[in-house]
């Protein structure tokens, strides 16, 4: 039996945790959220799980700690559970833009002996991107589209009139650090292509208000010595979050289970 510790309690967490539910070889044992969130914890992952504001005042021993709450959640306690020599998932790749965060999680997981373990997220194809990185890659670009209500609560509000938009918009070009630190709720998958590739400095991204999409669409172009690849997806938001795809918890899950599998893909 695997017992994890979940950050956050927000719409990927309730995700994970329906999914994992009736799974006899994890538990969740913890729940690390906000203060004023309890009444939501125990909503979300029931009243047998441990729920605390910091993972050190947790009593309850667990084997694996899992991110679903963003990028300030991992900048206050991603240090600290990778020192511990726990191995972290995170859906928080965007907040890796921060070189000095970065080096910090790197030295915290070095002292540990640990792995902070990026999930795919929103897109696929990271795995022939980052084999791909082996070898010389020349050019990586990711396109982001959502409809406008995906892009409520980001930059874009103050660049376009999301309500009435009437024709597909680009709200942003640049690098995808750019793209992670100034869209830090919309553009974590543009850091899981640079971290998969090229890096944040030569990762080109477009973000994209398409008042035609029904889905979070998200692609990749990328040529180098393997050939050239193109891979796109039409993901579903979750219900409760329309920044967020379902998938992304879907990637969640599957890292948590990966471990425990016999046969890993």
């Amino acid at each position: 039996m695997q017992t994890i510790a979940i950050i956050g309690s927000g719409a990927i967490g309730e995700a994970v945790a329906g999914y994992l539910a009736g799974n006899e070889g994890v538990a969740i044992g913890v729940a690390v959220i906000e203060p004023g969130m309890e009444s939501r914890a125990r909503d979300v992952y029931g009243r047998q799980v441990e729920i605390v504001t910091d993972p050190d005042d947790a009593s309850t021993p667990v084997d694996l700690a899992v991110d679903c709450a963003g990028h300030p959640a991992l900048r206050q306690h991603g240090e600290a559970i990778l020192s511990r020599g726990i191995n972290l998932v995170s859906v928080s790749s965007g907040a890796l833009a921060d070189a000095d965060l970065y080096e910090r999680l790197a030295a915290a997981a070095t002292r540990g002996g640990s792995q902070l373990r990026v999930v795919s997220g929103a897109i696929g194809a990271l795995d022939a991107l980052s084999s791909a990185s082996v070898g010389a890659l020349q050019h990586v670009t990711y396109r982001g589209r959502k409809p406008p209500r995906g892009w409520l609560g980001s930059p874009a509000e103050a660049k376009l009139d999301l309500e009435s938009l009437t024709e597909a918009t680009v709200h942003f070009s640049g690098s995808a650090r750019s793209a992670a630190l100034e869209y830090p709720k919309n553009a974590n998958v543009a850091a899981s292509v640079a971290l998969a590739g090229i890096g944040f400095d030569d990762t080109i991204v477009e973000l994209i208000a398409d008042p035609d999409a029904t889905r979070n669409v998200h692609e990749i172009v990328a040529q180098g010595d393997f050939g050239r690849l193109e891979f796109r997806i039409e993901g579903a938001s979750l219900p409760d979050n329309p920044r967020s795809s379902a998938i992304t918890a879907m990637s969640v899950v599957r890292e948590i289970l990966n471990p425990s599998s016999p046969i890993v893909i």
